[in-house]
């Protein structure tokens, strides 16, 4: 049971396991000779099998979902005000009447 476990750990922390289809993730299991039972839960979608294996009596259904949102204690925030349109620079200074240009 224990390596069971050690699998489900693996899988859940490891990116390209979790992401693998189950196809490839059953060959992985089948190689490794993990238990009939999460091969089977993996090959067929249904975890009562392995449910049973490891002792759960009663499965504790925790919704999943694939894209980020709020937490449930997060308030929508207004978006980001725009950025203030650029200021034109100031036109040159016109050279007092007494000094003569030297460019």
């Amino acid at each position: 049971m224990s390596h069971t476990i050690d699998w489900l750990e693996t899988i859940g922390s490891d990116a390209s396991l979790r992401c693998a289809t189950a196809t490839e993730l059953q060959a992985v299991l089948e190689r490794a000779h993990a238990s009939a039972e999460l091969i089977a839960a993996v090959a067929t979608g249904n975890g009562a099998p392995l449910r049973v294996k490891l002792g759960i009596r009663r499965a504790v259904h925790a919704p999943q979902t694939q894209s980020p949102g709020l937490g449930d204690g997060d308030k929508k925030r207004a978006p980001a005000p725009s950025p203030a349109p650029p200021v034109p620079p100031a036109p040159p200074r016109p050279l007092p009447p007494d000094r003569p240009d030297h460019a």
